[in-house]
């Protein structure tokens, strides 16, 4: 952490431009630690530093980390195409500070989602070699079936892959509804492989990365959370903890 005038803290936690920035200052809407102050060159150390905007509390965050229960019908993306951004799920400083979807979720696809503005964490955690797994709960047009389950496990072959991708775990819960774990996170993957192994998936939710389940953050759909460096540990694979 570090020491920094209250302009430039508040533009760091995407409050806007320096200039919009010192405006709140000036005009008494920023109060630090139950105070209101009304110069923007006044310096503060960041370390823990509580702050309210519009009577609204924030604490400092050198970088956010974010779990959110994605909803349906909403697009991975800062520049969606056909349905909203989940970046509108979220307090539009969140936008201003470049948080970004740590990998995707198809538009049709709910459950668990990160988003950072740390890069290397979401470099980190998108890494094919880190051997993160996913855990996924399908809805099966067609029943599952125990030859469904052990072609999962022994792998399928898709038309643009050289080698057959296989799950790390499979398991039947329902007539309908199997658990695949993946660690390769390819495009449309659980659907893809579904579909090899002669079903068709019609809906899929994530509900785990790594240690870290959608159950235990108790969020509801469209709900949002920080994550605490508990829970971020959660998320580092056992070989490499």
């Amino acid at each position: 952490m570090s020491k920094l005038s209250l302009d430039k803290i508040l533009q760091s936690q995407g409050f806007g431009t320096r200039k919009w920035c010192r405006e709140l200052i000036v005009d008494g809407e920023v109060a630090v630690h139950g105070y209101v102050v009304s110069d923007y060159r006044t310096v503060f150390d960041t370390e823990g530093l509580e702050f309210t905007i519009f009577g609204v509390s924030w604490l400092y965050r050198e970088h956010v980390y974010l779990a959110l229960n994605k909803p349906a019908d909403f697009e991975c993306s800062r520049k969606p195409s056909h349905h909203p951004s989940v970046m509108t799920l979220l307090p539009e400083q969140f936008a201003w500070r470049d948080v970004q979807p740590v990998g995707r979720l198809d538009h049709d696809t709910t459950g668990l989602l990160l988003l950072s503005d740390d890069g290397a964490f979401i470099h980190a955690q998108s890494s094919p070699r880190r051997h993160i797994p996913k855990l996924y709960l399908a809805t099966t047009h067609a029943p599952v079936t125990g030859q469904l389950v052990a072609q999962l496990l022994g792998g399928v072959k898709l038309h643009d892959e050289p080698a057959p991708l296989a799950a790390l775990s499979c398991r039947q819960v329902g007539e309908h509804e199997i658990e695949i774990v993946l660690e390769q996170g390819k495009y449309h993957q659980v659907k893809r492989m579904l579909a090899a192994a002669g079903n068709h998936c019609t809906a899929l939710r994530r509900t785990a990365i790594g240690g870290l389940t959608l159950d235990a953050l108790e969020l509801e759909e469209g709900e949002w959370c920080y994550l605490d460096d508990e829970q971020l540990a959660l998320l580092v694979p056992e070989s490499n903890a």
